[in-house]
């Protein structure tokens, strides 16, 4: 019986639940008869194959995952699950694997980056496969199976560990652990089914609803049209996502407590929430100004239209566009870029550092501050009227300096390839924040198809990386991880 067996078992049960979800774009392909039947029959067939080999293989080992166990299993899902749904893209579209991987990595991850084009004409249910493994992706694989697969047992604590975003990861909702996986999944669903009515309403077809809706609530960016959201050139539509994008860039944990406590004064108790949404508004207000200032737009109207949709799509790490932005003056572009970053809040769908690690960042380097001048005061780091612990200022920081020793070498590894430095760094800061359009030759009017394979692999893994929130990847990688 090998060291991980029970990992491999693990993956077996989420190899045959991930083979389920494919049953939805292949009868989709069936109903409409779009010419992709036959290779969402295979795909099916060999993912659930997989997945029952690897289960019956180790189906007698304890099911009792350590932590170790947790970060591998992890690990595996996010990486392992793209080679299986990237095949739809190779046997059907004639992609290369690294195009076919980077395509489903990014749609697992939420990212929103992609290599494709035409997407107007792509068949209905590979256009709805791209969306339905970003909705999948955005809240957690993870989540989803310790929500609706307990006979995982203990294990599931270690997994959603490892899965949940943020600094704090041990408060919970609920004292079970599957409670809290299946509170965060009904909130998702719930938010979700709410923004296809409402792109239904406000004019889109029920096709191009149910798929943006689930690219609007993941956060990913994904769209059925190359122009993105600029094909319907609707205020109202723009509206609907921006409503939607905020509410996903907040911790779904507050919008459960919300939801079971009936009162909106939580969201006044978040302490990321405010800061989230001033940061964003803020934003857009000096930015559309600025725009028009410098003659981009003829009124401030349009000035703030526009900006008002572009930079909080790529703060929350959406990734829509209404138009070019890439034109917009270099300033503009690296605000947006610098939002990204950290402005989604702890337990969102969204990517980066996340607000709540920004903003105990702030309060340390506060802290040192009052130190400097005052030696023998004694100051508190306090993060919504509690202390912050000193372990987890700590981790903050050394999450702080690997996320930007990450960021700073594979743009230095990009233009050694020869990419112009503004692709290359804004290539890996929209990869490691899971946001999709960069600057440059990877701006929201191209598709990272520019880029060679090489370059694709290492986008592929910044956004990895920053899916994983880093330490979780890179623990794997250490060689004392693989000791006994």
């Amino acid at each position: 019986m090998t060291r991980f067996a029970p990992v491999h078992r693990a993956l077996g049960m989420i190899l045959m639940l991930f083979g389920l979800a494919m049953l939805v774009p292949l009868t989709v392909s069936h109903v409409m008869d779009d010419g992709a039947q036959r290779v969402y029959d295979e795909v099916f067939l060999l993912t659930m194959l997989c997945g029952s080999f690897l289960w019956y293989r180790y189906r007698n080992t304890p099911r009792d995952l350590n932590v170790r166990d947790g970060f591998l299993l992890v690990v595996l899902v996010w990486t392992v699950l793209p080679a299986f749904s990237a095949l739809p893209f190779m046997i059907h579209l004639g992609m290369s694997h690294t195009d076919a991987y980077f395509e489903a990595v990014s749609a697992l991850t939420a990212t929103g980056a992609t290599v494709m084009s035409g997407l107007d004409r792509l068949p209905a249910s590979i256009n709805l496969w791209r969306h339905l493994m970003q909705w999948l992706g955005g809240m957690g694989l993870i989540v989803l199976v310790v929500a609706i697969l307990p006979m995982l047992g203990i294990g599931g604590r270690q997994m959603l560990a490892a899965e949940i975003p943020g600094p704090m990861k041990d408060n919970r909702m609920t004292p079970r652990v599957t409670e809290t996986a299946k509170g965060l999944w009904m909130i998702y669903v719930f938010i979700t089914v709410a923004c296809a009515l409402a792109y239904r309403w406000a004019g889109m077809s029920w096709f191009d609803a149910i798929c943006h809706s689930f690219s609007t609530v993941s956060l990913g960016g994904f769209s059925t049209h190359d122009a993105s959201l600029g094909y319907f050139n609707s205020p109202a539509i723009e509206w609907i996502c921006i409503a939607f994008m905020l509410f996903s860039g907040i911790n779904y944990a507050t919008h459960f407590l919300a939801l079971t406590g009936r009162s909106v004064f939580i969201y006044g108790r978040d302490p990321e929430a405010g800061w989230f949404v001033g940061v964003l508004l803020v934003s857009v207000f000096v930015l559309a100004n600025y725009l028009w200032k410098e003659g981009t737009f003829d009124d401030m109207d349009t000035a703030f239209r526009y900006a008002m949709f572009n930079v909080i799509s790529v703060a929350t790490t959406t990734g829509y566009s209404t138009m070019d932005y890439g034109q917009w003056p270099m300033f503009v572009g690296l605000w947006m870029l610098f939002l990204c970053s950290f402005s989604t809040s702890a337990g969102s769908t969204g990517g980066g550092i996340k607000m709540m690690r920004a903003l105990l960042l702030y309060k340390q380097v506060y802290r040192e501050l009052v130190r400097a001048m005052h030696p023998a005061a004694v100051y508190n780091v306090r993060l919504g009227g509690a202390t912050a612990p000193q372990s987890v200022l700590f981790a903050v920081l050394a999450f702080a300096f690997v996320y930007m020793v990450s960021i700073v070498s594979m743009t230095l590894l990009l233009a050694f390839t020869g990419l112009d430095i503004v692709t290359a760094f804004s290539a890996v800061v929209a990869s490691v924040n899971n946001t999709g359009p960069g600057l440059g030759a990877v701006g929201p009017a191209t598709t990272f198809a520019v880029l060679e394979d090489f370059q694709t692999w290492v986008c592929i893994f910044a956004m990895l990386l920053g899916r994983l929130e880093i330490f979780t990847l890179l623990v794997v990688l250490t060689p004392a991880f693989w000791r006994k």
